[in-house]
Order: C-alpha cells, then sequence, then structure tokens
C-alpha cells in the first residue's frame, strides 16, 4: 500500500512543476534544440572519421577542423551547383500546379483507366475531382508549401552559421561534456545511465549513417534513371524519392506518385509515365536487393510488423515528421527499457534497501 504523506505530495509537485518548466522551456527554443538534434546527428556520423584520424596520430582539435571544414566546402559547393538547381524545378512545378492542371490529370486518367475499363461511369473522376480538392488539398497551400521549402534552401545559410560550430565542439569535446553530465548522476544509477548512453549513441549513429548513405545512393540512382528517362525535373524528384525514401514501406510509394505526377504535367500526357515507373522500379530493386542488405547488416533488426506499426503511430501522432523519427525514438525507448529491466533484474537498482 502506498503510503502518502506531506513530504511526498510535495515533492512531486516540485518535480512536476520542473517538468513542465523544462517542456516550456523545449518548445519556446524549439529551434535552437533542432539544431543540437542536427549536430549530435552529424557528429554521430563523423565520429568515426575523427576516431580514425586521432588514432592515426593527430591531433583531435586538428581532426575535427579538418572534418568539418570538408563537409562545409561540400555544403558550399552543393548549395552554389544543385540546391540552385532543385530550387528552380520546384519554382517551375510551382508555377505549373494550378486547378486547371489537375483538372486536366483527373480528365487523362479517366480517359486512360475507361480505356482499359470502359464499364466505369462517364465522369467519375472528373465530376468529383473540385470537390475532392476543395475537401482535402488547398492547392494555394500547396504551392505556399513549394515555396517554403524554397525557403528552406534558401535559410540554409543561417543554419550554416549555427551548426558548424556545434558539430565542431560536439565532436571534440563530446566525451568530456558526456563525463560532466554523468558526474551529475548519483553511483546507484551511473552503470545504467552509462550503458544506456553509449548503446543509444551506438545504435543511433549505426541507424543515421546507414539512413544517410541509403537516401543518397537512392537519390542519385532515381536522378540518374529518370534523366534516363527522359524526366527535365529529374534532379528535384530525384531527391525527393531519395528523403522519401527514409520512410520504410511508405517512402518508396510516395517515390512513384511523384514521378507519375510530374511526368503528367510535364508532358501533358501519360508518354512518360512508364518509363518513369520503370526508373523508380529498377532503382528500388537496387535498394531492396543490393543498398539496404549491405548497409543495414549491422543494424539492430525490428521486426518488419513492428516497424509497420511503429510508422502508423508516429504518423498519426506527428504526421510526416512522426514517421521520420519513429524508427529512431523506439530505438531510444527499447534501449533504455531493456537496459533498464537487466540493470533491475541484476544489480536491484532502483529498489529500496532491504532492512
Amino acid at each position: 500500500m502506498v503510503n502518502i504523506t506531506p513530504e511526498k505530495v510535495i515533492r512531486f509537485l516540485i518535480y512536476t512543476a520542473i517538468g513542465a518548466g523544462v517542456l516550456m522551456l523545449l518548445w519556446r527554443f524549439s529551434v535552437l534544440l533542432a539544431y543540437l538534434l542536427i549536430s549530435l546527428v552529424l557528429s554521430y556520423m563523423l565520429n568515426p572519421v575523427v576516431n580514425r584520424m586521432q588514432a592515426n596520430g593527430m591531433n583531435r582539435t586538428l581532426a575535427t577542423f579538418l572534418v568539418v571544414l570538408s563537409v562545409l566546402l561540400v555544403l558550399t559547393w552543393a548549395s552554389t551547383t544543385i540546391i540552385p538547381n532543385i530550387g528552380n524545378q520546384l519554382l517551375r512545378l510551382a508555377t505549373q500546379l494550378n486547378v486547371e492542371t489537375v483538372a486536366f490529370i483527373a480528365r487523362s486518367i479517366e480517359e486512360y483507366t475507361l480505356q482499359i475499363i470502359p464499364q466505369l461511369p462517364q465522369g467519375y473522376l472528373t465530376s468529383n475531382v473540385d470537390g475532392f480538392f476543395d475537401r482535402f488539398f488547398d492547392l494555394e497551400n500547396v504551392q505556399s508549401l513549394f515555396g517554403n521549402i524554397i525557403g528552406v534552401f534558401t535559410n540554409l545559410f543561417t543554419a550554416l552559421l549555427i551548426l558548424p560550430f556545434t558539430t565542431f565542439f560536439l565532436l571534440k569535446d563530446g566525451s568530456n561534456l558526456r563525463r560532466q553530465l554523468l558526474q551529475l548522476v548519483p553511483n546507484k544509477y551511473f552503470e545504467t545511465t552509462l550503458n544506456i548512453i553509449s548503446k543509444i549513441e551506438m545504435r543511433l549513429g549505426r541507424h543515421f549513417k546507414a539512413v544517410g548513405l541509403q537516401s543518397t545512393l537512392v537519390a542519385f540512382f532515381s536522378w540518374m534513371l529518370l534523366s534516363i528517362a527522359g524526366l527535365n525535373n529529374a534532379l528535384s524528384v530525384g531527391v525527393a524519392i531519395g528523403l522519401a525514401n527514409t520512410i520504410p514501406y511508405f517512402g518508396p510509394v510516395l517515390g512513384y506518385l511523384l514521378s507519375i505526377v510530374i511526368a503528367i504535367i510535364e508532358t501533358g500526357d501519360f508518354s512518360l509515365v512508364l518509363n518513369c515507373i520503370l526508373a523508380v522500379m529498377i532503382v528500388q530493386i537496387m535498394d531492396n536487393v543490393i543498398f539496404y542488405p549491405a548497409i543495414f547488416s549491422r543494424s539492430a533488426n525490428i521486426h518488419p510488423l513492428y516497424v509497420l506499426l511503429i510508422i502508423l503511430i508516429g504518423a498519426e501522432l506527428a504526421g510526416l515528421i512522426g514517421m521520420l523519427i519513429a524508427i529512431p525514438l523506439f530505438t531510444v525507448i527499447r534501449v533504455i527499457y531493456n537496459e533498464i529491466s537487466w540493470s533491475i533484474q541484476n544489480y536491484y537498482v532502483f529498489k529500496s534497501r532491504q532492512t
């Protein structure tokens, strides 16, 4: 039976107030927190390179500086070559995306499907397209979304002023910062906390490196094959397919749909649709047969059914962002649960001493 005392009530209220205050601060400084999380991801990805350079006799500060400088040079090259091209393609697509274009696509799809299934009623799609898009999509908002994406590319320069510094110090002094944080942990929970942090860092580092490499390969080959297929906006579509591929199961479907829609918008007919479908299909076969087995061979395995359920829960709670962070967040929760459960069973931590 739980013994409720005034001291316990006051302690609970104090902890609740502290937790609420922390959440409010995190919400207030969410942009800075996002930069910190991005820097953490970058440090996880770059830390093995810095460690190897240090093991070969190079000073860690110099190794960190050279690695961060190399990343900045690559980003600078991308911001002056690839990103402007993507922005221009997105801008052209935004100007083409209007009610008339959507109606034309619906009419084209209807005519095409009626040739295959003549039993379908005339106007089954075009008669409902206006109401459908008015209810589920606001085309002005979609155009605004394209504009916001272009704005994100523009605002990357602001991020580049912050991310290099935070990433540099996380790489250079990450172990010292972690040691200082661990000093705040009571001795009773020290070993459990250290194991949790170490395993989270290891698994998230593997996950983000694997996902980044996989998405890059999918984006590159999608760009190449869609260009061969004749798509003018192959670069932006390829990058979008690579980003969408970070979402298991749903990403490839989005890739197919995006390539089909852009092909119809560009040509006004179905002449490029089959070519684009074949291009995306070849990339997906390469991903499933070559990229994924080779890249994720060392990652922690999660049953495919669990992956699907986790992504659906993430989508329900936080939309697209939830789908992207669902698997890493589940990995963190699973590590914490497993380590605490193991420690309770073996070390009897979090239990009161027997008198």
